[in-house]
């Protein structure tokens, strides 16, 4: 396997990664207007992120600087290209990190409206944003001959984006519903397994649409089993949640999302940016790489931080690893 071959296939389990980590996340900011009843609930469902949520938007910074690396090319032309959904997202994300940490800090009830409705629509629009950017990546754009974005805003948006938005947006919310339910207690539970039975049904519905038209559009051999097994991995997530067997139904619920972002990924190799304009002005995982010595020391590196970063994580949610309900949240003041 040649290096830049590598780092494509580093890059895509970083990007699924944060997904898979991101991605309940996200359901959770949306699952405070929709599953939670009053402000008590809201906080018990906050408290299942609130230890972990940094610690998965680590993975966001180490994608995008290792796509800056490994790949210059791309990256200056899907940022600049994708630049204005980019930004919502990171002002979404800087928003919804202050409204975690400044929420509670003082008791007045307009203050923690205002925070709490900052989470719900700076988690819900993320949510949506990088299921458009990534179906846009998978689909294609405009690039001229000089590797340069050579369309607008307008180019990104689409029936097939769209579609894309939409799947993610769902997928993650029932990724976040399963995980409520593995984290909380009592009545907050049992309504979250509700939830996640619903949003359950709609990601299925939505990842079939999304999936078949990505395998037969721009798919191929490589990403015909994910699409398998995403599609496969949904309903058994809905059996065992209904069946209250929370920590296997989160297991399948993030196999679906690591499946989905698997197939788009093994449909895009070996490009890593498709030209709508000219298909042999399309990036690709060799001339938009950097150099041989580059990639070299930057494996060195990965080897080693890599797994003591997954390590230090995997131990940080085994420490936070207990169910809280509305009887560990204190009385307000």
């Amino acid at each position: 396997m040649h290096l830049h071959d590598f780092w494509f296939l580093l890059i895509a389990v970083l990007w699924t990664g944060y997904f898979f980590l991101e991605g309940f996340d996200f359901g959770i900011g949306v699952l405070t207007r929709t599953l939670a009843k009053d402000r008590t609930e809201r906080r018990v469902l906050i408290n299942t992120i609130g230890p972990v949520w940094d610690g998965n938007e680590v993975w966001l910074i180490t994608a995008a600087g290792a796509t800056f690396a490994a790949f210059p090319d791309w990256y200056a032309t899907l940022f600049s290209g994708f630049y204005l959904p980019l930004l919502a997202i990171l002002v979404c994300l800087i928003v919804r990190g202050v409204a975690f940490e400044y929420r509670h800090k003082r008791p007045e009830e307009r203050w923690q409206r205002n925070w709490e409705a900052a989470i719900f629509w700076c988690s819900l629009l993320p949510a949506f944003l990088w299921g458009v950017a990534f179906a846009d990546i998978v689909r294609g754009v405009p690039i001229g001959p000089d590797k340069n974005f050579t369309g607008d805003v307008l180019d990104l948006i689409s029936p097939y984006a769209l579609l894309g938005g939409l799947f993610t947006l769902v997928l993650f919310t029932f990724h976040g519903a399963v995980f409520a339910a593995l984290k909380t207690d009592g009545d907050i539970r049992h309504r979250a397994r509700a939830h996640a039975g619903r949003y359950g049904i709609a990601a299925l519905l939505l990842a079939a649409a999304f999936l078949i038209w990505t395998q037969a559009a721009y798919g191929n051999g490589r990403s015909l089993p994910a699409v398998v097994l995403a599609l496969g991995a949904l309903p058994l997530a809905l059996l065992l949640n209904r069946a209250r067997r929370e920590g296997w139904a989160f297991a399948l619920s993030g196999l679906a999302v690591v499946a989905a972002f698997a197939t788009v990924f093994l449909a895009l190799f070996p490009n890593v940016l498709p030209s709508t304009s000219d298909p042999a002005w399309s990036l690709t995982v060799t001339n938009a790489a950097s150099g041989a010595y580059t990639l070299k020391i930057m494996t060195w590196i990965a080897g080693f931080a890599t797994p003591v970063i997954i390590g230090y994580q995997a131990w940080t949610y085994w420490v936070f690893r207990k169910r809280i309900s509305t009887r560990h949240i204190p009385a307000a003041h």
